[in-house]
Parts: C-alpha cells; sequence; structure tokens
C-alpha cells in the first residue's frame, strides 16, 4: 500500500516538472524569436537601448528562476527514491523475520506481488492451520486457556458474563445473535447441500433448525473464531457434527462426519468416604440417568476405610436385585482419603482391553443424560480432552428463605445467577480416555485429601499437545452440601477451601442482605412509623 503511494508521488511531480519544462522552453523561444519590422520600429521609435537590455535581463532572471525550482525538484526526487529505498528494505526485513516466527503467513513477503484469490486462500488456510482447531498447542498455564461458549436456538452460555452477570441469557447485541444465527444456517447449507455428498457421507433426511442440539464457540483474537456445531443423527446414539472456522473473514468448512457413540462406554468413578446419605442422593440420580435412559454406563467407587462401608454395598446390591444392573466396581482402600489416589486407583483398575472413557465424579454431582452425551463427543483418544464448567448451586436454605418450602431438587436447578455460579476455577470433573489418562501420568498421589490434585492433572495436559475442551454445561450441576475444612489442611490448601466454601453459600448481594439484615429491618421499621403518622 505504502509502496502504491509513493509511486503515484513521483507520476505527479514527474508530471509537473514536464509541464514546468514546457513553459520555460516556450518562454525561451518566444525571447530568441526575431522581431518584426514594426516592432524594430516602435523600438527605434523609442530611441532607448537600454530597453532591449533590461527585457533581456528580465528574461535571464526568469530562466534562472526556473531552472533553481528544477533543480529543487529534481533534488526532492531523488530524496524520495532513497526514503523509499530506505523503507522497503525495512519492510523486507520485518517480512522475513515475521516468517521466521510464524507471524504473517507465506504469501505476502513481496511488496510488489498483486494479492490473487489463490494468495487470499492461502493466507485463510494459514489462519487455520496456526489457530488450535485440528490440533492443541503447549499452553503455560491454565490462564492462557480461552474457554468454549455454548450455544443453543435460544439461548448462550457464557462464562464472560459482562455487566449483566448472567450466566445464561439470550444475545443482546444484534451482531452477536446474527453471528451465531448466521453460523447455524451456513451449518445446515453445507449439510443439505450437494457438495456434502463428496464426504463420502449418504444423507437420510433434509437437517433443519429443529435437528440443531449446541454450538460451541471462541474466538482466537488473532486468528479468527471457531465453531463447533453437533446435530440430531439418523438414530438417537448418531450425530453429526461440523467444525467451522471465520478467519475474521466467511466461515470455512474444516470437517463433517458422523459421530456414532453407540458402542462409548462411560466409567464413572467415583471416590467416597462415609457420606452415605450423599450416595444414596447419587445413585437415585445414577439409576434414572445411566440406567433408565442411557445404559451404557460403568460406574466405579473407590472407597476409603472401613466405616459404614457395608451400607454402601447394601445401596449397589439393592440397585442391582431392582434394576438387574451389574456394571458395578467397589473398591475399599484402608487408608487415609485421598481424591487423587481414589481416581487413579479407579482408573487403573479398568482391566478390560477396550480403551474405556473415563468420567471422574464427585458424589455430589448431579447430572443429565444430555451430559453423557456432551461426554462423548468431546473426548476423542489421542487428540481431546473435556473439561466441562459446571453449575454450582447456592445454599438454598438462602436463597429461598422467604419461601415457606423449599422447592424439589429439579425446581432449584435452574441456571440463574441468584440460583448459583459457573464454577469456571474448577477442574475435578473431567472426561478422557483411560489411554490418555496413562500416558500423561495420572493424577499426583503424593497430594492428601481435599485440593489441588485436579489443578496438577488439568495443568499438564495443557502443557501437553492435546486439545483441551472446556465450555460452560448446562447439565452438569454442584449440589450445595456443608462444607468444612479441616484444621490439618496447610495454609494454602485452607485458604483456597474456605474460598470455595465462601463462594457456595450465596451471590454477593444476597450475602450483603444477610450482613446487612438489622439495618434493613431498622429502616422498614421506619417506613412502617411514617406511615402510620
Amino acid at each position: 500500500m505504502f509502496k502504491r503511494w509513493l509511486m503515484a508521488l513521483v507520476a505527479r511531480v514527474g508530471l509537473i516538472v514536464l509541464t514546468l519544462c514546457c513553459c520555460v522552453l516556450l518562454l525561451y523561444l518566444l525571447a530568441c524569436k526575431p522581431v518584426s519590422h514594426s516592432s524594430q520600429q516602435s523600438l527605434l521609435w523609442s530611441g532607448s537601448a537600454t530597453s532591449k537590455e533590461r527585457y533581456m535581463a528580465l528574461l535571464q532572471e526568469r530562466e534562472d528562476s526556473h531552472r533553481h525550482y528544477i533543480n529543487s525538484l529534481t533534488k526532492q526526487i531523488a530524496q524520495l527514491k532513497e526514503a523509499l529505498q530506505e523503507r522497503t528494505q525495512q519492510l523486507q526485513e520485518s517480512l522475513d523475520k515475521a516468517k521466521i516466527k510464524g507471524i504473517l503467513p507465506q504469501g505476502l513477503e513481496s511488496l510488489h506481488k498483486t494479492p490473487t484469490q489463490s494468495d487470499l486462500k492461502e493466507f485463510f488456510r494459514s489462519q487455520l492451520n496456526q489457530a488450535e482447531v485440528n490440533s492443541g498447542v503447549k499452553l503455560p498455564s491454565e490462564y492462557a486457556l480461552i474457554p468454549f461458549d455454548t450455544f443453543t436456538l435460544q439461548s448462550v452460555y457464557q462464562l464472560e458474563t459482562g455487566l449483566t452477570r448472567h450466566p445464561a441469557e439470550r444475545p443482546v447485541r444484534k451482531d452477536r445473535r446474527d453471528e451465531l444465527i448466521g453460523t447455524v444456517e451456513t451449518a445446515l447449507h453445507v449439510l443439505n447441500g450437494p457438495e456434502h455428498h463428496t464426504d463420502n457421507i449418504r444423507r437420510k433426511h433434509t437437517f433443519s433448525p429443529s435437528d440443531f442440539i449446541q454450538g460451541l464457540t471462541r474466538t482466537e483474537r488473532d486468528r479468527g473464531s471457531i465453531y463447533e456445531l453437533t446435530f440430531k443423527g439418523d438414530s438417537p446414539q448418531d450425530f453429526m457434527q461440523l467444525v467451522l472456522f471465520r478467519p475474521f473473514g466467511p466461515v470455512m468448512k474444516v470437517k463433517s462426519e458422523i459421530v456414532n457413540t453407540q458402542s462409548i462406554i462411560i466409567n464413572i468413578i467415583v471416590p467416597l468416604s462415609k457420606r452415605v446419605d450423599t450416595f444414596k442422593q447419587f445413585i437415585k440420580n445414577f439409576r434414572e440417568v445411566c440406567i433408565q435412559q442411557d445404559g451404557r454406563v460403568h460406574l466405579t467407587v473407590v472407597y476409603f476405610g472401613r466405616d459404614q462401608i457395608d451400607e454402601v454395598k447394601a445401596v449397589l446390591d439393592q440397585t442391582t436385585r431392582e434394576t438387574r444392573f451389574r456394571s458395578f466396581t467397589l473398591i475399599q482402600l484402608n487408608e487415609e482419603f485421598s481424591r487423587g489416589r481414589g481416581l487413579d486407583v479407579g482408573a487403573r483398575a479398568w482391566r478390560r482391553s477396550q480403551n474405556i472413557l473415563l468420567f471422574f465424579c464427585d458424589v455430589d454431582i448431579h447430572f443429565t443424560a444430555d451430559f453423557l452425551t456432551s461426554c462423548r463427543l468431546n473426548a476423542e483418544p489421542g487428540k481431546r480432552v473435556y473439561y466441562p464448567v459446571l453449575f454450582s448451586q447456592y445454599n438454598p436454605s438462602i436463597i429461598y428463605r422467604n419461601q415457606t418450602l423449599l422447592p424439589s431438587l429439579q425446581q432449584q436447578l435452574v441456571i440463574r445467577k441468584e440460583s448459583g455460579f459457573w464454577r469456571d476455577f474448577g477442574f475435578g470433573m473431567t472426561c478422557q480416555y483411560r489411554s490418555d489418562f496413562i500416558n500423561i501420568g495420572g493424577f499426583d498421589r503424593s497430594i492428601k485429601g481435599w485440593g489441588l490434585e485436579d489443578v496438577h492433572l488439568y495443568r499438564k495436559y495443557l502443557h501437553s499437545k492435546l486439545m483441551v475442551i472446556r465450555f460452560p454445561t448446562r447439565s452438569l450441576f454442584h449440589l450445595w452440601h456443608e462444607k468444612s475444612c479441616a484444621d490439618e489442611l496447610p495454609p494454602d490448601k485452607y485458604k483456597m477451601c474456605m474460598q470455595t466454601k465462601a463462594m457456595s453459600e450465596a451471590s454477593h448481594s444476597q450475602l450483603g442482605e444477610l450482613f446487612f439484615t438489622q439495618e434493613i429491618q431498622v429502616h422498614a421499621q421506619k417506613q412502617m412509623k411514617r406511615g402510620t403518622l
């Protein structure tokens, strides 16, 4: 762009110089033209020889002035050429450095090259190759990961809630709505278009917006926006996934494939110590979701200690008798409770040849069948691990303190800022294949008690080349429970435990109402007195 502007400037200057030269030449010819007889008579009649000398002196003065002006323009042109050459050299050196660092694509190293359609495609392709789409990149820490947002046709589920602080909402900005709707329309055009047959995929029906389940999206600010859209397939176990990429331009189709989840079994691993009542509540949800609806799961319970172990066995035996479901494994460890140790033992206890999909779960987690589908779709051996952001419930006794009766559990599990929050700094719930877990080195088994073991495992994946899929999941909930922080915990763990306890009680405004209850009551009494006066 700079060179093109400079060449235009040089052309204009040259045109001006040529015009001036023509003017000088014309004046010179006029001055040297032989005078006519009448002119001579006029000069002679004037009787003055000095008039002709004065005229010649004036002509010479103007000629010198034009000569100086031409010399000045010539000097300026030479300076501009020198500056242009220096600037071109600087730009070339910058391009060479950028190409070595991988900042700019290969097709832009030449300033004089006119961009073509193939250059544009090559640029978009380079943006796609450098973005985290087909493979993961090594990240320095958990702060560097860009989480996905989840969206449906009605709502967007996001971590960055902005001023509204709504964890789930309809997009406020029109451009955001148009972006997501346009992406779904593009996906439907791809699925229903003739080009889709070139992927050797046989289409049995026409896809419509009602087939859209959910989409994931995130933007890498120096690359573009990534979209992963999931549609219903031809059977309840078949799903169509499309990956689209917008390199700050038109959306590009990355891949289109059928994902069959029929044969994918999930091994749900739960570490446990006492808390039998909570375990009963967990089994109730397990029976409704995993046994009655899904049926492709295995449950591994790793129990620490001997106290209340018989009650846990009785719960599992009762479930087997009533449902004929026998895909359980109960492992007892006579040692101090360690979440990381329990999950590690449970993952390594799988002895079958099949590379099982693991779901590390806690006993106070509530999930739906949609989450199990999400678990299967977002974990891929050797490529992707899934770290969902769950919705953590506030203390129901605080949320519903003004109601006579507490709502049912299903009524409590709604995604609103008054009822809970996205636990965006919790990494305990995860879906990953056993092979990836073993290859990455598993948990740090030296960690005892509560906390940090999940963060260490999460960082291992961030430092690897596996892609970490992380987004707010509307079908995974952490149920509120009384939390106690043991005195035996070291200071860093104890502080983390207390922070989690404070965050889990209620929202900022609800805690503020509790803290200022006395002042609010005094104000209400004053208002009542004023009303009676």
